[in-house]
């Protein structure tokens, strides 16, 4: 029987840093795009777009891979409402992944606006010219926007709990491999024989 996984696989790690720089560059720039009417509005619009679609891939992606490796467990001993808002808060964050480009791509359809990746490459209209639903959807989309603005400082804060309150290990589940990770991480044991109270080692140190 195979014991259970304590990091994500490097592929998983991969694609979550470089999409965390990816939504964090396009949450920016989506509120300087829409704070400026300056000339750059369109380069910063053309941006937004061309970014919007690689998350909405690379989610798909990542979603693929969370269902080939899985994910480490939680400690078994995190409290109830700790634990189901960090499950509940997973899934949250994939659906805005993906959610999120979609309602851009369909309210710019609704707009008749196209949506160009890089100036190469016209993607086609996937709703049709209706001016009542592209109000509707660009309320949706600047709501959403600021929705996962909170959820992004709400995760940050609740990996810094993991890593300098509780010091279960739960941090390490995702530190690149290209850093050393914590001698307070034991990537091979199982959260339930950590001891806490020694900064994370295992119980038999």
């Amino acid at each position: 029987m195979r014991a259970p996984r304590t990091q994500f696989a490097a592929p998983q790690k991969l694609l979550h840093w470089s999409m965390a720089a990816l939504i964090i560059a396009m949450l920016f720039i989506g509120v300087g795009m829409v704070s400026t009417v300056a000339p750059k509005y369109l380069t910063l619009l053309n941006i937004h777009k061309s970014l919007g679609i690689v998350i909405l891939v690379l989610a798909l992606v990542r979603i693929a891979t969370r269902r080939h490796y899985g994910v480490p467990p939680l400690p078994a001993d995190l409290p109830f409402s700790i634990r189901f808002a960090a499950e509940s808060s997973q899934y949250l964050f994939y659906a805005l992944m993906v959610a999120m480009p979609l309602i851009g791509w369909g309210m710019l359809s609704a707009a008749s606006h196209p949506v160009i990746l890089f100036d190469a490459l016209t993607l086609p209209a996937i709703l049709p010219v209706n001016p009542n639903l592209y109000s509707l959807l660009r309320r949706t989309h600047d709501f959403l926007g600021l929705v996962f603005f909170a959820f992004i400082l709400m995760h940050v804060a609740a990996l810094l709990f993991h890593k300098l309150v509780r010091r279960d290990g739960v941090f390490d589940t995702m530190t690149p491999s290209l850093f050393p990770h914590s001698r307070h991480s034991a990537p091979d044991m199982p959260y339930d024989q950590m001891d806490r109270s020694s900064g994370g080692r295992p119980s038999h140190e």
